[in-house]
Parts: C-alpha cells; structure tokens; sequence
C-alpha cells in the first residue's frame, strides 16, 4: 500500500508540472489512451472529451510557467483500493482555479489515469 500511495504521488506531481508546463505529452504520460474529461459545460450539460481532444487543447493553450504565475498545487486526498485509486488535486491556471478527481488504475503495474472530472472557479 506504501508503494502505491508513492506512485500515485508521483502521478500527481507529474500532473502538476504538465499543468505548470502545459505540456501534453507529460499529461499524455499520465492518461490511458481511452480516457475522458468529464465537466459540466457553459450551458449547464455533462461534456465528456475524449483525452486526444483534450491534450489537442492543451497544446493551445499558454503555460502558467510562461506567465510568470506561482504555483498552488495541492493533493487533497488519495484513497486505493487494490488497483483502484482516485486522487482529488487542486491546482490553479491563472484565472482559474481547478479541483480535479482523477480515477486511477494500475495497468501492468502502472497507475493510468482513466477518468478526469473536473470543477473550476475563477
């Protein structure tokens, strides 16, 4: 178990650079090819993006590093059971803030994020 709560902090802090970064390929790193990204839209319905789409935005879009911006990240809990785990992070891309629940699974042996839902405010 002291293992895998090691390797999932490293999933996260790994998640945490990309953000800083906005580096889609150290997210893709992090994400089973058939994951998704689950929010509510600006019109009040569930969007669930496929995780190719989501890192095609990702590539698009400015780096907090960039910008100058201090990093917040935070883990807020992390709870496995056996080959599932769920990390909740906060983190912050300027203007937002953001609080995401991250579904794991250890896939040969790798932890594999398979889900993001995600929440933000400015």
């Amino acid at each position: 178990m002291y293992s895998d709560d090691l390797a999932l902090r490293s999933v996260a802090q790994t998640y945490f650079d990309a953000a800083y970064e906005m580096d889609a390929e150290k997210f893709a790193s992090l994400f089973h090819p058939s994951s998704s990204v689950t929010k509510i839209g600006e019109d009040g319905s569930v969007s669930v993006t496929p995780i190719a789409t989501w890192l095609a935005a990702v590539r698009n879009t400015r780096a907090p590093k960039q910008q100058g911006f201090e990093r917040d990240d935070q883990i807020l809990s992390i709870d496995v059971e056996k080959e599932l785990a769920v990390l909740k992070v906060k983190l912050q891309v300027p203007p937002r803030v953001f609080t995401d629940m991250l579904s794991c699974l250890k896939v040969d042996g790798t932890w594999k994020i398979v889900q993001k839902v995600m929440t933000s405010n400015t």
